[in-house]
């Protein structure tokens, strides 16, 4: 089984920068889509990026120019850097992971697989 291990975040103040990682064991992920999404205190779970196995890439209207979703898939790793960060940024981010099908990749809060959790946290 898949496991997804995260890393990464921190606390920053508005307008800085911030990267997390998510490391996969168990099998491997490089035909896999990956993605982040994000949830606020007293807030729905929100996409915030998707990547494809051929490295594509598509963002939340929130974030688009400001973070930029990568994956290493010889070390099975994914990551989400994040620029000029704002408050609203600040919640606990998710790696999610999940088998690629007819080249397309499910909808992130239907993927199977899930990190523990990353905090980031923007102070304005």
């Amino acid at each position: 089984e898949v496991k997804l291990m995260q890393s990464g975040g921190g606390s920053v103040q508005a307008g800085g920068s911030l990267s997390v990682s998510c490391t996969a064991s168990g099998g491997d992920t490089s035909n896999y889509c990956m993605g982040w999404v994000r949830q606020a205190p007293g807030k729905e779970r929100e996409g915030v990026a998707v990547i494809a196995s051929d490295g594509f890439a598509s963002y939340a209207p929130s974030v688009k120019a400001r973070f930029t979703i990568s994956r290493d898939n010889a070390e099975n790793t994914l990551y989400l850097q994040m620029n000029g960060l704002k408050s609203e940024d600040t919640a606990m981010y998710y790696c999610a992971a999940n088998g690629m099908y007819g080249g397309i990749c499910p909808t992130l809060s239907d993927f199977d697989y899930w990190g523990q959790g990353t905090q980031v946290s923007v102070s304005s």
